[in-house]
């Protein structure tokens, strides 16, 4: 998943040889400089500019354009260099803008050599600067990382590299004045642009919308689409990918984009982008016999990588089985009607109610509607079957992220060094299509937190009435989606604290109590949630201050930035009217700027707040630690089933999992 840093955040990089992709709305220069641990630039060699395109570990374009691609090799650059910047300007002397105030933000993107980016950032802000630091690289410990800078000058290209302790700063920002100005070589091509045909080939019309989208009704009419799982689509039908630093679903109502193109196809480009890298060609499917289905194979939608094309194949599944299950019902409901109306006409008409005629005539009725019915069911069977196929491929291939836990992807883990595009919730399954689990994917990072309902009316067949049962499975339930999060999010990014008052779900947090991953021991009594509440809600006043405040690179130092979850357990027991405050604060407030909410409750045992806890509730995504089918696709109106990922009984993966991540944590720090 690509990073989209902010002003000041930085982002591991895995490998060495790299790109750095620009995009701007007009020609501007792009130069890249060596420098020291301080940041300083110890001569003109230092420097890959138009009229020296190429140093050590580093080559440039030769010519202003609106668009670059940079080529880095951090393993060539010398030793006495621990950053690399990337340096950007308006050409002098032309007739274009003299400050990036009057152009459209420029995107810089890092990509490795295979197309996959790695982070991205829009340099916004800007005002009369006509030269600006957009990002760069720099050693901490042995490895690299990106950090976006966003430093303007008004004084040009000049006053830049004066600043970052060039003797030579105006000499040299003339001669690359000169050497722009004298059109040394080319213009650099702008790369090959992404295609729009994103959708896969699918055989009906509109997609469907997402079962964690909420509510139990078809809207009337053409909804648009949204992703099933969290929030709108990466580049969904007729969508740019979400800008926002997170995204999710509503539980309780429809999220609509503001400009939907319903049944159009996906486009993958980027909003602040004109121009980037094809992507990668996804695998192809052996021939098929003559009249035969092609065979599936796993990855075979488009994106980016394989985990974006598997995770838009596993979006197709979706839209298919819903589908194909409202055209079976649409014509069962059909020969239901259009059998009723025959049987009517017969027993309206005088002659034909005794005697043989009314009867051949009923059983007629009936011969056709079983027809109708027969033929609905094997079409149903058939797609059915195909979908089964590919379920069969898609599952074993998923990443970790997206896989159950009995998938034997887990027994290879390891710590990754980026955060995934999504994360698996749970399956989802329709009562026609039974054997048949599609994934519940859900963005990251998370918009909205979850609410693991611990009520007994949460189990759809009712067979699980005792309370404590459902509450001891609906910690649980939270502590693997605890225990999941925390896999996928590289080191040091993602971390647990606990509210469990009355230390009633002690035997299900022993896995993250034991392996130590949490934050700190499990919070107790009133005094333990004041507080946690407390230092999450200063947390976020904080965060929030410095990135509205445009000084994001100013928050104390040592400060944890990585995402925070907070799991409370038992939920009203030991919260006053003012923690209710703070959580409300929390799940509206805290996802903007990396917290968020996992609570573990049951609805009637709160109901004595009243309509002080609604806007909580509606702010979380249930989910059930039984199956239940409360989740529906507005869009054809199914109830789906949804059935929690529980770590099979007597697994140990869960334990070997978190000790990998107990390992790499106390490693990074």
């Amino acid at each position: 998943m690509t990073a989209e840093l902010v002003r000041g955040q930085n982002h591991p990089l895995s490998q060495a040889r790299l790109e750095i992709r620009i995009s701007a709305g007009t020609p501007i220069v792009a130069v890249a400089a060596l420098g020291d641990e301080n940041g300083r630039i110890h001569g003109v060699e230092w420097v890959a500019h138009p009229g020296a395109p190429t140093q050590p570990g580093l080559e440039v374009s030769r010519q202003a354009a609106a668009d670059h691609r940079l080529a880095v090799d951090l393993d060539a650059v010398p030793e006495a260099v621990h950053r690399v910047s990337v340096l950007l300007a308006l050409p002098v002397g032309g007739t274009g803008p003299v400050r990036f105030g009057a152009v459209a933000a420029p995107f810089v993107a890092v990509t490795g050599l295979d197309g996959d980016e790695v982070a991205s950032y829009t340099i916004t802000g800007l005002e009369a600067e006509s030269a600006v630091v957009a990002l760069e690289l720099y050693r901490r410990q042995d490895a690299w990382k990106v950090r976006a800078v966003g430093q303007g000058y008004a004084g040009g290209l000049a006053e830049l590299l004066a600043d970052q302790g060039l003797p030579q700063a105006h000499q040299l920002a003339g001669t690359v004045n000169d050497a722009v100005a004298q059109g040394l070589a080319r213009s650099v091509q702008a790369p090959p642009p992404r295609t729009a045909d994103g959708d896969r080939s699918r055989q009906t019309a509109a997609p469907a919308l997402g079962p964690d989208q909420g509510g139990t009704t078809p809207q009337p009419g053409p909804v648009p689409p949204v992703s099933p799982y969290g929030g709108q689509m990466p580049g969904g039908p007729g969508q740019p990918a979400p800008q926002q630093p997170y995204a999710a679903p509503d539980p309780s109502a429809v999220t609509q984009p503001s400009t939907p193109t319903a049944g159009g196809p996906i486009d993958y480009s980027h909003p602040r982008r004109q121009n980037a890298a094809p992507p990668p060609p996804p695998p192809t499917a052996p021939p098929a016999a003559p009249g035969q289905p092609a065979q599936p194979v796993a990855g075979d939608a488009t994106g980016w990588s394989m985990e974006e094309r598997l995770y838009n194949q596993v979006w197709g599944m979706f839209e298919d089985l819903a589908r194909t299950t409202a055209a079976y019902r649409s014509a069962v409901d059909f020969a239901e009607s259009r059998m009723d109306k025959e049987l009517e006409q017969v027993l309206s008409d005088p002659r034909s109610r005794i005697g043989g005629q009314g009867d051949a005539a009923r059983e007629a009725a009936r011969a056709r509607h079983t027809q109708l019915v027969t033929q609905a069911r094997e079409a149903l069977d058939r797609d059915l079957t195909q979908l089964a196929a590919e379920a069969d491929v898609v599952e074993p291939a998923l990443p970790p992220a997206y896989a159950r836990w009995d998938n034997p992807a887990w027994h290879a883990y390891r710590v990754p060094m980026e955060i995934p595009m999504a994360l698996r919730l749970g399956d989802l399954h329709l009562p026609e299509a039974d054997r048949i689990r599609i994934p519940m994917l859900v963005r990251l990072p998370l918009e909205r937190g979850l609410w693991i309902d611990s009520g007994a009316a949460g189990a759809s067949d009712g067979s699980f009435t005792d309370s404590h049962t459902v509450s001891r499975l609906a910690m649980e339930t939270a502590v693997a989606h605890a225990a999941r999060l925390l896999a996928v999010y590289p080191a040091g990014e993602f971390t647990v604290h606990v509210i469990d008052p009355a230390g009633s779900g002690a035997q299900a947090l022993a896995p993250l109590v034991q392996t130590g991953v949490l934050a700190a021991a499990p919070a107790l009594g009133a005094a333990g949630v004041a507080d946690v509440l407390g230092r999450l809600t200063q947390r976020v006043d904080l965060v929030q201050m410095a990135v509205r405040g445009g000084a994001a690179d100013s928050l104390p130092p040592g400060f944890d930035t990585s995402q925070q979850l907070l799991i409370v357990n038992d939920f009203p027991h030991g919260f006053d009217d003012r923690a209710v405050n703070q959580l409300r604060y929390l799940a509206d407030e805290g996802p903007a700027f990396g917290v968020h909410l996992m609570m573990v409750a049951d609805r009637e045992e709160s109901s004595g707040y009243g309509p002080l806890l609604d806007p909580l509730w509606r702010s979380l995504l249930r989910l059930t630690p039984v199956a239940d089918d409360h989740l529906a696709d507005p869009w054809v109106g199914h109830a789906w089933t949804y059935e929690p990922s529980l770590v099979p009984p007597g697994s140990q993966v869960l334990q070997q999992v978190l000790a990998q991540v107990a390992a790499a944590r106390t490693k990074f720090m």
